[in-house]
């Protein structure tokens, strides 16, 4: 088109973009007013960042380390999914907003004594008057398209990390690299092992929030008993919860009616409910610092369970009573599986389910471990080595959930027919402490009568 202004191969652009004139060009480059953020902003884990680097620093003497936040990923066509940064980026700079895709910090060798400078690569705010048209122009990094990012100089005074235009991932020097790294993966991962006071506070802000997103689960459940996708409607009433008051879900919500319990990973949540049935709910809300709830509760639809839905639920919560119990420093990681796990082989056995308790033919109901680290990510900490997590010891201030289940499969021919189809797990969240474990999600009724309870009071029943 004659007198336009041709298109920068750099911008990212979908069916929405149309050509620049030459005047176009020129008149959005000017008449623009500088709006100056406040001086004093700080991400929220800025002063407790320093502290971290130098810990990573310690560990690669000498060694060039890059971190990176991650790109973003097509969801289809000419859209991505939401933009969340990898969590040891996170963890390191305290930045956990969708602008930072692409975004690489950099911890640099400095001097003889193996120390590291911490250097952040980012793609800054251009000057809507330099000419460069990204702003208006660019999908994935315009200030018009998907909102303002930080200069050099705020970031800087966001993070209190030294920032550099970043060119192009070619143009970064050479180094130790997060993603691709397994020994640095797995040292990024153990040091986040044992959380510091601002994180736990973090985490119990996240139960809080899930605490409430439960609450209005139960409220809302006689139109999603009226809905032929009623878990899909369970799914949407968290998922506003976890909008509103955080980023989202820490994870896809589990909102399983019925045999659909027993299926661990149920997040399709297309299914009806049945008021004679149960409702396993598997949800987290995810703060804005990123740190994630992760609680399970299995509701009565009915508002009541049945002699038979209550005798698993009894079982299962004896499981997790005993899980808890073995919680403490120095406790073996695998210990609190182990009580759980007995049990329910000892329940299972009682029932006649299994002939004795020993052995292992109880994973048959019980499929998958009983507990996991929490954190930045809902399986927290998951690439660390096995002797520093799941063969090592627990330590005052790490964060874990403790969720025993069982799922009897409809179609299991070794079940009396009366338990067949029912799945059951409740999971909470526990910090380790001196000397044993504090409940975060204590909020929550967990024994069936105070679950009944509870539930009666949120339907005014």
């Amino acid at each position: 088109m004659a007198g336009s202004v041709p298109l920068p191969q750099h911008l990212h652009t979908g069916s929405h973009d149309l050509p620049v004139s030459a005047e176009l060009a020129a008149f959005m480059g000017t008449g623009w007013e500088e709006r100056t953020p406040p001086a004093d902003a700080r991400v929220p884990a800025r002063e407790m960042t320093p502290a971290r680097r130098d810990r990573l620093s310690a560990r690669f003497p000498g060694e060039r380390l890059l971190v990176p936040a991650g790109e973003v990923k097509v969801r289809s066509g000419d859209c991505d999914h939401r933009f969340r940064p990898h969590s040891a980026y996170a963890w390191l700079t305290g930045l956990t907003g969708e602008d930072q895709h692409g975004h690489v910090l950099v911890l640099e060798p400095s001097g003889p004594g193996g120390g590291h400078e911490a250097v952040l690569y980012i793609h800054p705010r251009p000057e809507r008057a330099s000419g460069d048209r990204t702003f208006y122009r660019d999908r994935r990094f315009g200030e018009f398209w998907v909102g303002r990012r930080p200069d050099l100089a705020e970031a800087e005074r966001l993070t209190g990390i030294r920032c550099v235009r970043l060119e192009g991932t070619r143009s970064l020097p050479p180094g130790r690299d997060a993603v691709s790294d397994p020994v640095l993966a797995a040292v990024l991962a153990e040091l986040r092992l044992v959380k510091d006071p601002w994180e736990v506070d973090e985490l119990q802000r996240a139960v809080d929030h899930t605490t409430a997103g439960f609450e209005d689960v139960v409220r809302a459940l006689p139109r999603a008993l009226a809905h032929p996708r009623g878990e899909r409607w369970i799914e949407g009433v968290f998922g506003m919860r976890a909008r509103l008051e955080g980023n989202g879900t820490g994870y896809e919500t589990i909102a399983a009616s019925g045999a659909h319990a027993c299926v661990l990973h149920w997040t399709r949540n297309d299914g009806p409910l049945d008021p004679s049935e149960l409702l396993l709910l598997d949800a987290g809300v995810e703060s804005d610092t990123l740190y994630t709830a992760d609680v399970t509760r299995t509701l009565p639809l009915s508002g009541r369970f049945s002699p038979v839905q209550r005798r698993v639920y009894e079982l299962v919560l004896a499981a997790q009573e005993a899980g808890m119990a073995a919680l403490r420093p120095g406790a073996r990681f695998r210990d609190f599986h182990r009580a759980c796990m007995g049990v329910i082989a000892e329940g299972l056995a009682d029932w006649g389910v299994l002939k004795d308790p020993e052995g292992d033919r109880h994973r048959r109901y019980t499929l998958c471990g009983s507990g996991h680290m929490l954190g930045l990510d809902v399986h927290d900490c998951a690439r660390s080595r096995a002797e520093a997590y799941l063969d090592g010891v627990l330590a005052e201030g790490q964060v874990l959930t403790v969720e025993p289940g069982l799922y009897f499969q409809p179609d299991d021919a070794t079940l009396p027919a009366e338990l067949r189809g029912i799945g059951v797990r409740i999971e909470d969240d526990l910090v380790v402490t001196a000397d044993g474990a504090r409940l975060m999600s204590g909020a929550l009724p967990r024994t069936p009568e105070a679950v009944e309870e509870w539930m009666g009071a949120l339907l005014g029943g």
